[in-house]
Order: C-alpha cells, then structure tokens, then sequence
C-alpha cells in the first residue's frame, strides 16, 4: 500500500500538519492521532515514524531505505513500539521506555522514536510515568500516540501532544475498494469495521488470527441454530478449542458484537452491515432472547480479555449466557 498516497488524498489534515513540521524542522515532541474504530491508526503511526527517521524523505518516508525496513521489522535502535491493541501496557512496559531513551541513542541520526498504540489501555500506574516523560521530554525524541477515544485519556496527556484526528471513509467507498481487489463479500463486509481502506482489508483478509476467528464466528452462527444443548456440545467441543490466543478471541467477540447489532436491527426492521450474513441473522433474529443483554455480555468479555482470565473459560460463560432460553 503506498501510505504516503493514503494520507495525502484520505487524511490531509494529518499529511499537511505533518510534512509541514519536517519540511521546516519543527517537529512537535509528542503527537496524539486519534479516530474511530477501523481508522488506520497504528499503521498511520508507523508511517509517521519512518518519515522521522528515513533515510531518503521527502518529506515523508520513501518506506523502502533500510531503516524503513527495520522499523517494519522492529529492528531499528532507536525506535520503540509498545502496542495496546493486543495487552494492556504496564507501568514496566513505559519504564522501559524511560529507560532506554534516557541514554545516549545507539543509531548515528541520535533521533529516537516511540509508538504508544491505543494509549487508553494503559494501567494508571503506566500514565502516571508516562506523564512525567512527556512532562519533560529529552532532546530529539519524539512520541507518537493513537487513540479510539479521546475522552478515556487524562486532558493532561492529551494538552501535551499535538492532536491530529483522522477521518473515516464511507462504509460503502471501503466495501467497494475491497470488492475491487476481489475480496468476497463477507470478508469485506467484516472487516470494514476493523480497516477502513481497502488495501489493508485485503492484507488482513489473509491474516491467520482473522481467518481463525473467522472460522469460529461462522460455526457459532450455525451452532446458535440448534437447541440448547446441541449449542453448548458444538461450542466446547468444536469451537471454542480453536480459539486458543487472546488474538483471536478479540476479533472473534467483535465479530459478534457486530452480529448482535444487526440481530437489533432486524428486530427493528433496520439495515444490517453484515448482510451477506442476512440468511443467517434472519433466523436467529427470531429464535434468540435477550438479545440486548447478549451483547452488552460480549462487550463485557471483550473488555475482559486483559484481565488474565482463562480465554476457555470467558468464553465458556459467554456461550452459557448466549444461549439461554
């Protein structure tokens, strides 16, 4: 994906404020990138890292000069990426931070970067050391945050950094990119809640982690189906085994997130997004109860996930709620 491309047209906001700040030498020391769910946070983060520290800018990164290819590939000194999409960040995570960009860089530019990817799923303890870093921040080395929800975050942190908030495209741009890249439908239509750019729903589609949730997803559709006993065998026996890491169970809970909103809006005789699905959801749209408690218990095993509880077990209680009569 040619990301320079991406922001200039999908994001200028973020592409002015941006390469404006190289091309005069004022880069700010913290920047806060924030959006909505499916936004392509991390990734933009990334860019804007390599565009610090390329080897050939122009302003922005050229992506193809070694150290572009050793920030990809997390082997660059200097460059640090703590990633709140998959654990939550401890305060040991943002001292390690601290305690290596508080010494001399080991890289010749002497510029040292830092990604701290959905800083809201930090612990109190992280903020706080996080806070006095930004508070008094050392020379050449900058910060880059993102953020689903700004409103989660101390305004201590956010009057700290240089806010940049990216945009969404249409849902129906995004479906059309990926049915342009010859994505099936289904795909397109669920991973347009995760990647909001057809390209990147194109990589992901291959991913194992969404092919194994995928998977999971759509024998639990068909294990809802069935009576509640047959439901619950189904579950312990053929599906919840194959979601063995917290990677999988997160794209897995909000893949039912979502159809349990579109159970609603059935209910509601509302538009679906998932309406490859629609065979499927039109059914269960009338055979399950409680549909509102459901999903407020998948929300809150979704946001149980970093608590270290058994992935097995969470899901074992989710399965005996959903399927109550």
């Amino acid at each position: 994906m040619n990301f320079a491309a991406y922001l200039k047209t999908k994001q200028p906001l973020v592409w002015k404020t941006f390469s404006n700040a190289l091309t005069n030498h004022r880069l700010a020391h913290a920047y806060l990138l924030s959006g909505e769910a499916g936004a392509p946070l991390k990734e933009t983060a990334l860019f804007l890292a390599k565009s610090i520290l390329c080897d050939n800018p122009s302003p922005m990164a050229d992506e193809t000069c070694l150290t572009c290819t050793r920030i990809d590939h997390r082997t660059y000194a200097d460059f640090l990426f703590l990633d709140g999409e998959r654990n939550s960040i401890k305060k040991d995570d943002v001292q390690e931070v601290l305690g290596n960009f508080s010494k001399t860089s080991l890289e010749n530019k002497g510029i040292m970067v830092y990604i701290i990817h959905l800083v809201e799923n930090m612990t109190i303890e992280a903020v706080n050391s996080l806070l006095k870093f930004l508070e008094e921040p050392t020379k050449n080395t900058y910060a880059i945050l993102t953020t689903e929800n700004v409103a989660r975050l101390l305004p201590t942190i956010v009057s700290r950094c240089e806010s940049m908030r990216m945009l969404l495209a249409p849902r129906a741009e995004v479906l059309a990119e990926a049915a342009n890249l010859g994505i099936e439908k289904r795909d397109a239509e669920l991973l347009a809640y995760f990647c909001n750019n057809g390209e990147l729903i194109a990589l992901e589609s291959k991913e194992e982690d969404y092919v194994n949730a995928k998977g999971a997803f759509e024998a639990s559709l068909e294990a809802l189906m069935k009576p509640r006993g047959a439901a619950i065998y189904a579950f312990e026996k053929s599906i919840i085994p194959t979601i063995s890491k917290k990677e999988d169970a997160r794209y897995y809970l909000d893949m039912l997130s979502l159809v349990y909103k579109d159970l609603l809006s059935l209910k509601e005789n509302r538009p679906i997004a998932l309406s490859s699905y629609a065979t499927l959801l039109e059914p269960l749209s009338q055979k399950l109860p409680h549909l509102s408690d459901s999903l407020l218990e998948i929300m809150k095993c979704r946001g149980e996930l970093d608590l270290n509880l058994s992935v097995p077990l969470l899901l074992e209680h989710l399965v005996n709620h959903l399927t109550k009569e």
